[in-house]
């Protein structure tokens, strides 16, 4: 009850009677189309929430996703049911977080029947993620979930990794319930000395215990209103969060590997079989086998994809392009202003359309003074991450920190 006294969010039910209807006012014209373009830029603006102040962001992200396989998923409230639904946005999200965590490591847990059951390995490999979110489609939702089996599955997984690197918990959880063996308060604080943060994302109804582990690790805690909805709280979990405690800082060994060219030294003619060589991403499943592949620089370990840890001699492997599409996060292009629409510009800078009455509110960089509408502003901050104008003018484009 503590939490609850200071936690000064009331609930929609607790607030006062609101005439929401009183918001929609017509033009002069009796259309509403102005009024529309005006709720869609606030709504644009509020996803696009820059950070506040200087944050330390965790780059390289294990990210573990517990997806709730319960009886409860088969609730028709989410088209056409909440497990098809998920899955579909998952398969999304797989996508949007690797491009935007290239260096992350992602994982697949599934809760059924009291237990929680690995899906995936830890690994950076977008195909066999989104091939194993396909396959569940097929699988039989019975059972209640046990939330506390998840968090000491995943405990055990995100335990043993590096210090300089994050460790998350995301779970989707359907049902108003939870099937635990034991007190799982003790397991919750666990985590948090772990530095492990967990975040849920509720599907039915706010549910206490959730609420307090998201509370206790630094989480965040939502519950979905529609599949819309659905897809901008999962999408918020794209973007690297705030350290969840002090982690290690120090430099990090990396390798880069090279594809090795045919060797022809045994047989000039070329007219022998190649090498076999076994891909130590599929060694277990026993696929993999010849084909070309990344080697490690120091063990000569061969990888189909990147970036991953080697499993023989522990290296960190990654390539230039990896490291390039991070760098937005640590340098993100500095938050426009916001400007009344009052004929300052006659197009947008990035789109070239003309700013007509619709346009209530524009958008101008402070480096290189250009405008741009509602829409490019949105672009740029959340997938360009580069200016137009100032890429456009290399003197402003040498993003580096102001020394005089």
């Amino acid at each position: 009850m503590a939490d609850d006294e200071q936690d000064p969010k009331e609930y929609r039910w607790e607030t006062g009677y609101e005439k929401t209807w009183y918001a929609i006012k017509e033009d002069e014209d009796g259309l509403v189309e102005g009024l529309v373009a005006e709720f869609a830029q606030k709504a644009a603006r509020k996803s696009v929430a820059p950070r506040k102040g200087p944050v330390r962001l965790g780059m390289m992200r294990h990210l573990l996703v517990a997806i709730d396989c319960s009886e409860a998923m088969n609730s028709p409230d989410l088209k056409p049911i909440r497990f098809l639904c998920t899955l579909k946005l998952l398969e999304k999200f797989v996508e949007e977080f690797f491009d935007q965590n290239p260096l992350s490591q992602l994982g697949l847990i599934a809760m059924k029947n009291k237990r929680a059951e690995k899906v995936t390995e830890l690994s950076g490999n977008v195909r066999k993620h989104i091939k194993a979110v396909q396959s569940l489609s097929n699988l039989a939702l019975t059972g209640e979930p046990s939330l506390q089996n998840t968090l000491e599955l995943a405990g055990r997984i995100l335990r043993p990794l590096p210090g300089h690197a994050s460790r998350e918990l995301l779970v989707l959880f359907a049902s108003l319930t939870t099937c635990d063996p034991g007190d799982i308060i003790p397991t919750i604080q666990t985590l948090k000395t772990d530095g492990i943060r967990c975040s849920v994302i509720g599907l039915a109804a706010e549910v206490r215990i959730c609420k307090k582990l998201c509370q206790d690790t630094g989480g965040e805690y939502g519950v979905v209103l529609d599949d819309v909805h659905y897809r901008s709280l999962l999408l918020e979990h794209t973007s690297p969060p705030p350290r969840a405690r002090a982690l290690d800082a120090g430099l990090v060994k990396m390798g880069f590997p090279h594809t090795a060219p045919p060797s022809t030294q045994s047989d000039p003619g070329g007219n022998a079989d190649p090498l076999i060589t076994v891909c130590m991403c599929h060694l277990e499943e026993g696929e993999g086998v010849g084909g070309e592949g990344h080697l490690c620089p120091q063990c000569r370990s061969k990888y189909c994809s990147l970036p991953a840890q080697c499993r023989t001699c522990g290296l960190t492997l990654a390539s230039a392009p990896h490291l390039a599409r991070s760098y937005h996060h640590l340098f993100p292009v500095d938050p426009y202003e916001e400007l009344n629409n009052e004929g300052q510009a006659q197009y947008c800078f990035a789109c070239i359309r003309s700013f007509t009455d619709l346009d209530k509110q524009i958008y101008r960089c402070t480096r290189c003074q250009e405008y741009y509408c509602w829409e490019c502003e949105g672009v740029i901050s959340c997938t360009l991450h580069v200016c137009p104008g100032c890429a456009s003018r290399p003197h402003l484009y040498q993003r580096l920190p102001d020394t005089r």
